[in-house]
């Protein structure tokens, strides 16, 4: 049988470049990992009591990708109906669509237009019924602290002893402050006010403004824990009493629990459906 030139050869030809795309590979993806650096690992504690309600109303979930950890918290409103499906809603939709953030640069974009679309989905979904829910969402990406919020759920760093605010509430008490600092009114005016826990801003309102989120990243220090909590947990203990307990806990489940047990002791007849989140970096 009369051979072709370098038929042979062939099958080592075959192999030669087989191995070549394999090294290709390797060496694509040990330069994929160092333009992405593995994160530290971001520690959870979560809590939830339903307090003296007769429906859970709060809502909260955390997923972990290439670009940080994402905790999302919802309260539902209580005063209306349908604060249930509102909460369930926005923080499912958060969660889906985080998983769609490729890089850090876009959690800002990540957090309005998820915000924006969760209002009009939950003014189609009511249809003209009440309903609604506040919003807190925190993305730890290394030693930043990305945020939104919507509403009087609150975002905390507890660090050295002391609770660092990280976004201000959306609240008449808010505007009534403005006021008292422009000299129109007694600091007594702002504390008496009826309606100054008056929410003027949360996702489900046809009036929805907007999603507030950082300027800037919050720069996140060792030893940092940060807290996303519903007004029925600041609303019920006070900060030596949550400072206590994070200052005995031994992780951030034992905080959250500690919280939540805290709480529950107290058998408050007015108690608000209350959740903590806590997170904290490992490393």
């Amino acid at each position: 049988m009369k051979m072709l030139v370098g038929e042979e050869g062939a099958p080592y030809l075959i192999v030669g470049t087989a191995v070549l795309l394999i090294l290709l590979l390797v060496y694509l993806r040990n330069r994929l990992n160092k333009w992405q650096p593995e994160l530290p690992a971001v520690r959870i504690g979560n809590g939830q009591t339903i307090g003296a309600r007769s429906e859970q109303d709060d809502y909260f979930a955390s997923a972990t990708t290439s670009v940080g950890t994402l905790a999302v918290l919802a309260d539902g409103i209580s005063g209306l109906a349908n604060g249930r499906m509102c909460s369930t809603m926005a923080v499912s939709m958060f969660v889906k669509e985080y998983l769609n953030v490729g890089h850090v640069r876009h959690i800002p974009n990540f957090l309005t237009e998820t915000a924006r679309k969760a209002n009009s989905e939950m003014l189609r979904q009511l249809k003209g019924s009440p309903g609604g829910t506040t919003l807190v969402a925190g993305i730890i990406d290394g030693d930043n602290l990305h945020w939104g919020a919507v509403g009087d759920s609150v975002i905390l760093v507890f660090r050295n002893g002391e609770f660092l605010s990280v976004n201000p509430k959306h609240t008449y008490e808010t505007v009534l402050e403005q006021r008292y600092l422009a000299g129109e009114i007694s600091k007594e005016d702002v504390i008496v006010n009826p309606q100054r826990r008056q929410l003027i801003n949360y996702l489900g309102y046809e009036q929805f403004q907007k999603m507030e989120i950082g300027d800037e990243p919050f720069a996140l220090k060792p030893g940092d824990k940060v807290i996303l909590c519903s007004d029925g947990v600041y609303n019920a203990l006070t900060e030596v009493e949550m400072e206590k307990i994070l200052r005995s806990s031994t992780s951030p489940e034992d905080s959250a629990q500690g919280m939540i047990d805290a709480i529950e002791v107290k058998n408050l007849g007015y108690q608000d459906n209350a959740t903590v989140i806590i997170l904290e970096k490992s490393g």
